[in-house]
């Protein structure tokens, strides 16, 4: 496995590149053009770029994330494919850059979702938390003001400022569009990328939708086991895959995360690998990585990534904020760094006893 992390570019991360090469064990890290916005083909001369900075800096770029979907694809509105079009430009771009992953998602509106982006904990960390009960008192046309105004002016990855400024117009959008009308979309998107994914060996890894079920009645199609077999079976392509995130797939206890890596185990390309801590059904808080801190079995999610020989970029995933640390919220250094080591820990330890 390729041990990971995840860094937003110079003019966006509160992390630089020189403090994340030092993280033991760390080889490359996932990035993106952030400033890009959803449905712009990206420019050659911006990812080469990004990859030299990267490369002088020690290290290499193991996939990207994310290439943002536009909301036409996700709607099928009828100037969808001259985003399609863009997009597969980007994925031309980004082989050319000798570049060949992508992580992604399809979630309508809103990229992930949570009630708090700075709870704290008993030890004085802080992490990000989400509690159903908070959420029904939120206007989701306020959703995003209530929520930037806890970030103390970090970005929220995921979450374009220009689309989240038209939330109303946004809803009213997505106001007819069923799960079934979004993974008709998603097909109808995937079936015109792949042949140029297999032109240039970019594999699509499909986020789950976090947290793993529906908030404010928009559809969700990622968010368990069933919808995942379905939607590697759409496209029945081996560059068609998925993104573990076991944090997203983990808010939902009812969701056996090491079933669905077995099940999956061939279609596997990114994996996120966190900790969560269940409270109540539709409350639950993020959590160092160690097993005994949240709700998860690292251990058995490491032993499974083993087990069925994944080999692609892993990366801690959402940290708490400790030890002072100002950073954008789930994504400071030093917990993170704390995941890395803890599960490389994990992985050697995999790995010898298996000999």
């Amino acid at each position: 496995m390729k041990m990971t992390m995840r860094w937003f570019g110079t003019e966006y991360d509160t992390i630089t590149l020189d403090k994340i090469r030092q993280v033991p064990g760390l080889t490359g890290v996932i990035t993106t053009l952030y400033g890009t916005a959803p449905g712009e083909a990206w420019k050659k001369e911006a990812v080469l770029a990004l990859k030299k900075e990267v490369v002088d800096a020690g290290l290499t770029i193991e996939g990207i994330e994310s290439v943002n979907i536009h909301d036409a694809i996700k709607v099928g509105s009828p100037d969808r494919d001259k985003y399609i079009e863009n997009y597969i430009s980007t994925i031309k771009v980004l082989g050319e850059a000798d570049i060949h992953l992508i992580c992604y998602n399809f979630m309508a509106v809103f990229d992930w979702t949570r009630s708090d982006l700075a709870k704290r904990r008993p030890d004085g960390s802080t992490v990000l938390a989400y509690n159903q009960d908070l959420i029904d008192k939120i206007n989701p046309a306020n959703m995003f003001s209530a929520i930037s105004a806890k970030a103390e002016g970090h970005i929220l990855p995921g979450w374009e400022p220009e689309r989240m400024a038209k939330v109303k117009e946004l809803f009213e959008l997505y106001k007819n569009v069923t799960e079934e009308t979004l993974f008709t979309n998603l097909e109808y998107f995937l079936k015109a990328i792949i042949p140029t994914c297999e032109k240039y060996g970019i594999k699509m890894a499909m986020h789950p939708d976090d947290p793993a079920w529906s908030v404010f009645g928009l559809p969700r199609i990622m968010s368990d086991k069933e919808n995942l077999m379905r939607f590697v079976k759409c496209v029945d392509h081996p560059l068609n895959g998925l993104t573990i995130c076991t944090g997203s797939l983990g808010s939902n206890p009812k969701n056996d995360i090491t079933d669905i890596i077995y099940t999956l185990k061939d279609r596997i390309h990114f994996a996120h690998v966190r900790n969560v801590r269940h409270n109540a059904p539709g409350d639950f808080e993020e959590a160092a990585h160690l097993s005994c801190d949240g709700s998860l079995d690292m251990y058995k999610i490491m032993k499974a990534l083993y087990d069925i020989g994944f080999k692609g970029p892993l990366r801690p995933d959402h940290g708490r904020n400790i030890w002072g640390e100002v950073a954008m919220p789930g994504y400071g250094l030093y917990d993170r760094a704390l995941g890395l080591s803890y599960l490389s820990g994990l992985l050697e330890a995999i790995e010898k006893a298996s000999r």
